[in-house]
């Protein structure tokens, strides 16, 4: 009886090493996996070939107008040396998909140590639709469609929330909103990687839209325009 099980032992550990092989030996085919728990997941990493494309190649060239994030554009010049009513510095012409690090107001938010305020670019009916054309994207998930912190994520229990129409965030100033999009405030994440600085002015400027259309009396309404409403 002992020598069968002796024999069942050798046996046994044989196909250990037969099936294991010696340690550290490297082998062209993939590793035996009994549970992979997504350790070895379909995915395409860096420098690495892969075969979901028909030509073997796993980095592929980047769609038509890709901006690499953190991309440094050269710092905007002045327009005209002009200034943007209620603003506090000159008009900048910022390049659309633009994500640049000058330290300039249009870029930190800031006028020495204080929140500026005002815009730095000017504020147009095309800059306006841009704003609510992004702020629907990034923002009213969470902020609801009309800024009044109602947004789809407030069924799910998302705390803090913030209302646009909140006196604090009527009264505060445009570079300390700026900053709270770039950089995120809480429970919200910053979108200084994601969104361009130009469109962050313009949601910005399309969320004093959303507050002024609020607090909108009939004296801000055109006279010609008046008597249309009801």
């Amino acid at each position: 009886m002992a020598k069968y099980f002796y024999i069942g032992f050798f046996v046994l550990c044989l196909l250990v090493i037969v099936i294991a092989g010696p340690q550290g030996k490297h082998s062209p085919n993939r590793p035996i996996q009994v549970f992979p728990d997504m350790v070895m997941q379909p995915k395409v990493k860096p420098q690495s070939p892969s075969g979901f494309f028909a030509d073997g190649v796993g980095p592929r060239r980047p769609v038509e107008g890709t901006v690499p994030l953190g991309y440094d554009i050269p710092h905007p010049a002045p327009v005209n040396n002009t200034r943007v009513a209620g603003a506090e510095h000159p008009a900048v012409e910022l390049e659309k998909g633009a994500f640049t690090g000058a330290p300039d107001y249009a870029n930190t938010g800031k006028m020495g140590d204080h929140w500026g305020k005002g815009f730095p670019i000017p504020v147009t009916a095309e800059l306006m639709e841009r704003g609510r054309e992004r702020f629907t994207i990034y923002c009213a998930v969470c902020h609801g469609a009309n800024g009044g912190g109602n947004g789809v994520t407030t069924k799910y229990n998302w705390p803090t929330v913030a209302n646009y129409h909140d006196q604090r965030i009527v009264d505060m100033p445009e570079g300390e909103i700026f900053n709270t999009l770039t950089n995120g405030k809480n429970t919200m994440m910053g979108y200084g990687a994601n969104i361009a600085v130009r469109d962050r002015w313009a949601i910005i400027a399309y969320i004093r839209a959303l507050q002024r259309a609020q607090r909108g009396t009939i004296n801000d309404v055109p006279p010609e325009q008046r008597a249309s409403l009801k």
